[in-house]
Order: C-alpha cells, then structure tokens, then sequence
C-alpha cells in the first residue's frame, strides 16, 4: 500500500472539513460581491466630513447573505468549483505562452519593457481569452453537452465542411480587404484626425 504524505493528510483534513465546497467558494463570492458593491456604490454613500466613502458595512451584509445563498447550492459550488480550475488553467497557458514569447526577445528590451502584445496581437489574445472563459462557464453549466450532441447527430460532414469553408472564406475576404478597418479610416479623414 502506497502512505500518503503528510500534507496529503492534510488536504484529505481540509476536504473531509469542507474548506474547499463550503469555505472557499463562500470567500470567493464574498470578496467578488463586496468589491463590486464598494466599487459601484450602488447600496450608498455616507459623508464623512468631505470625503464621501460607500456604506461598506450595508454591503458586507449584502456579500455575506449572497456568499451564504451560493454556499447553499450545490450546483452553484460545482460550478464555481469547475470554472475557477479550468479559468486558472486558460490563465496559465496565457502565461506559458508569454514566457515563450519572451525568450525570443532581446534581453535589454525584455528587462526594461517586459513582454507585452502589441497591436493586433492584443486584440486578438483578448478575444481568445473571452471565447475561453464562455466555453468554460458553459461546459460548467453543462450547456454544450445538448449543442455538441445537436451537431454529431443532425449535422453531416458535407454542411459543416461547407459552413467552415465559407466562414473562412469571409475571414480571408475581410483581412485582405482591411475589413472594418476602412470604415474607420474614413470617418478619421472626415473629422481631419
């Protein structure tokens, strides 16, 4: 039989306690609530000689019962549990990514600038990222299982052969032709920027 190391024992400890299905989605959406309810302002304001400062203890009364009602769903834990590991992971590859793109750079650029994406590529890793996090929160609420069975069993080779050849075709179309990118070049000229 194969012994477990301690600290093993003590993440089986903290399972068996309930740290990571009670405590930590409650802190999470604790935190989250809070920062969104403070920053926002949306539950009001007190004045304090002339500073204005939100009603922190009007919103944390907030995040605590809204922490507690997801706390008391299973699913949502579940789902809070699913999303934050698979986001962490999409993070992570962004990150193992940027390192490789670092070690092709010049060192003097690389210690002075750090990496950062320029231009389209911004754009681009910015979008990756959004489609990344939809499909986690949807494969999450278990959303894709009904789409991805619609399109194995409606749907032959021959349509979704023909769907991709054409989206690519506009792809290639709207990057030769500058895309909406022409748009906006004449509206600058308009307004003589």
């Amino acid at each position: 039989m194969v012994e477990t190391s301690t600290f093993r024992g003590v993440l089986n400890f903290f399972v068996e306690l309930g740290i990571y299905d009670v405590i930590l989605p409650f802190l999470l959406v604790f935190g989250i609530m809070f920062a969104i309810l403070d920053k926002t302002k949306v539950l009001g304001t007190e004045t304090v000689g002339k500073d204005v400062y939100p009603k922190k203890n009007l919103n944390a009364i907030v995040a605590f019962a809204v922490g507690f009602f997801v706390v008391a769903s299973a699913q949502l834990v579940e789902v809070i549990t699913k999303v934050s590991s698979q986001a962490v992971i999409l993070l992570l590859l962004i990150v193992l990514f940027l390192v490789m793109a670092g070690s092709f750079m010049d060192l003097e650029t690389l210690s002075t600038k750090g990496v950062h994406l320029k231009g389209g590529w911004n754009t681009i890793f910015m979008l990756i990222s959004f489609i990344g996090i939809a499909f986690i929160f949807l494969n999450a609420l278990d959303w894709l299982d009904p789409a991805y069975e619609f399109l194995r069993d409606h749907w032959n080779n021959e349509l979704v052969s023909s769907v991709i050849l054409l989206g690519t075709i506009i792809l290639i179309m709207l990057f030769i032709t500058g895309g909406f990118g022409k748009k906006n070049d004449k509206e600058e000229e308009k307004k003589g920027i």
